[in-house]
């Protein structure tokens, strides 16, 4: 009898120390996934991919978890693309409350563990969604589905992170919802373009579908 107490007990505490949070393990190892808490302020002009890399940084830091090659989930188009799955590292990225989003990029782009109540900010705060006011679930990706960036058939990324003023940007939602219950409207990434009267991307613009410029930051490595 003793011995299955003691055996009850050490399951019991690796149970404890794995914790589960929305159906998911959680790890005691450090973020390496936020959406950003702010972005430029100046819409789709982020300071190209350079500028929107910083803004991850920054933030990381200011949270304590600076030293990372952090990156912005963003595509570029025009003669040389760059594709957001390629800029990211190789996984698994984990949230600021150590909950697992996806172990590695196929399964990011494929069953992902992403959610309103995941895709948290460095701070571990939830994003503002669908019927919350300030909605704030469109992210900027620039990018498709897969992760892989437009042809130059149609601007989706605002000039390449560097317009705000005309164009427009490709974004997702955070939290999985939209209107309809369509592919499109439950995509993390790959939503619908910005659009507004300013021109598609300007922080009004940005605003006026429910975005505030935001990004998805993962540590590359």
């Amino acid at each position: 009898m003793r011995k299955n107490f003691a055996y009850g007990l050490v399951v019991s505490v690796v149970i404890a120390g794995l914790g589960v949070f929305g159906g998911a393990p959680a790890f005691a190892g450090s973020m390496t996934f936020f959406v950003s808490s702010a972005g430029s302020g100046r819409g789709g002009d982020l300071g190209g991919l350079e500028g929107a890399d910083r803004i991850c940084r920054t933030l990381a830091e200011s949270a304590g978890e600076g030293g990372k090659r952090w990156r912005a989930y963003l595509s570029t188009q025009g003669d040389s693309p760059v594709n957001a799955r390629d800029r990211i590292g190789a996984g698994p990225w984990v949230n600021a409350k150590g909950v697992v989003i996806a172990m590695n990029p196929a399964e990011l782009h494929g069953a992902n563990n992403l959610t309103k109540q995941t895709a948290l900010t460095e701070k571990g705060q939830v994003v503002n969604g669908r019927g919350d006011t300030p909605n704030m679930h469109d992210i900027l990706t620039g990018s498709k589905p897969d992760g892989t960036a437009f042809g130059v058939e149609a601007d989706m990324t605002c000039s390449n992170w560097t317009s705000s003023e005309k164009g427009a940007a490709m974004v997702g939602h955070s939290d999985r919802t939209g209107p309809d219950e369509s592919a499109p409207a439950k995509s993390w990434n790959s939503s619908h373009p910005s659009r507004g009267p300013d021109g598609g991307c300007t922080q009004n613009d940005l605003k006026s579908t429910g975005g505030a410029g935001l990004l998805y930051c993962f540590a590359a490595e």
